[in-house]
């Protein structure tokens, strides 16, 4: 049995960093051996697989996962500010531009059909030019210079898990309705992808953050989203199903990498990244006989179970460290892998930014 540490105490402020700059670090680490087999893996690193970053002699970089993430706090802040000097504006259109120039820094163009946005100062990063595998659907979807929705999506059988990763941001605004979260970021998934189950994957996924960031203990905000999954009209019957089966695994504790992707799939497709990623949270919570349970470590043994397996290890990983930061805040955050963290100030800075438009106290 395992125990829901205190998690009483983090400040928004403090989540907001934690979920970004975990997300940043489970992909970084994930990243690093993304496109392996689990028999690569362990002959890389040993019967463990990758378990911290100085297994990779010094190399970290995160991938896209980490680059479109960062550019939905952008759209979101951007709409944020017109919000808060009293013109509204269209969210998903705010998105949907800072996409569009997420797009310039692969060096795809827009038709010209497509707007051309302004520049803001995310855009002048050079970590965020380097092109990094980009997600195929985000790349065709956004190239399109169509602005999808869910009525009229681009990629309409596109389910891939572009969508999910990039979505923590939407559960970190306080002060908006469950509703409001869920819509939010499915609607922004249909910018990129059209399938059913991309974008309610994306938008359970934001509402898990958002229960986190509200206090909720892990078990809790699961069961809520798996709820919220199966309770309304029209669900791909993949998420739920992925959902429940996460939760079942977990029950289990820790398994090897083959029955994870034989119970949970690869993590390539949303659901299943989703999936993994919840199962990895949940698997290793502290043991109940812990008298003084560890964010950090649970952090580490959780992202370290979500990256070795032979699928998408970059975007599980980065699931998994949006998920505990959000729920500990910066606490969990090894100080030893944020030491070794590309480009940690401009993470930051996009934090920062976000804090200051939902005006959260630090």
């Amino acid at each position: 049995m395992s125990i829901e540490p205190d998690t009483s105490t983090p400040s928004l402020k403090s989540r907001i960093h934690g979920c970004l700059l975990g997300g940043a670090l489970g992909d970084s680490l994930g990243y690093a051996v993304e496109f392996d087999s689990i028999d690569r893996i362990r002959a890389r690193f040993g019967a463990a697989g990758v378990t911290g970053f100085e297994a990779l002699a010094g190399t970290s970089h995160f991938s896209d996962d980490t680059q479109m993430t960062l550019y939905t706090v952008d759209g979101l802040v951007e709409a944020l500010e017109w919000a808060n000097s009293g013109v509204g504006a269209d969210v998903n259109a705010c998105l949907w531009l800072a996409y569009l120039r997420w797009l310039a820094t692969q060096g795809e163009a827009a038709p010209a059909s497509a707007p051309a946005p302004q520049p803001r100062w995310i855009d002048a990063q050079p970590v965020l030019h380097q092109r990094r595998h980009p997600g195929k659907a985000c790349i065709s979807g956004l190239a399109t210079g169509e602005m999808g929705t869910s009525v009229r999506p681009v990629n309409p059988e596109s389910k891939g898990c572009g969508t999910v990763m990039r979505s923590a941001p939407f559960g970190l605004i306080p002060h908006i309705t469950p509703d409001a979260v869920y819509k939010l970021s499915s609607d922004a998934a249909s910018l990129t992808h059209g399938h059913p189950s991309a974008r309610q994957s994306a938008g359970t996924f934001s509402l898990l953050i958002h229960r986190l960031v509200a206090g909720d203990g892990l078990r809790e905000a699961a069961a809520e989203a798996l709820a919220h999954a199966t309770g309304f009209e029209g669900v791909a019957p993949e998420l739920p199903d992925r959902l429940e089966g996460a939760l079942r695994l977990a029950g289990k504790g820790i398994v090897t990498p083959e029955e994870l992707v034989q119970a949970l799939g690869e993590g390539w497709v949303a659901e299943e990244a989703l999936a993994v990623a919840l199962y990895a949270a949940l698997a290793t919570l502290p043991d109940a006989g812990a008298t003084d349970p560890d964010p950090a470590q649970h952090f580490r043994k959780a992202v370290a179970l979500a990256v070795n397996h032979s699928g998408d290890s970059d975007s599980t990983g980065a699931l998994t460290g949006n998920i505990l930061g959000a729920f500990y805040g910066e606490d969990c955050l090894p100080g030893e892998w944020l030491a070794a963290l590309e480009a940690p100030e401009v993470i930051r800075g996009m934090a920062n930014q976000l804090v200051a438009v939902t005006s959260a106290e630090g």
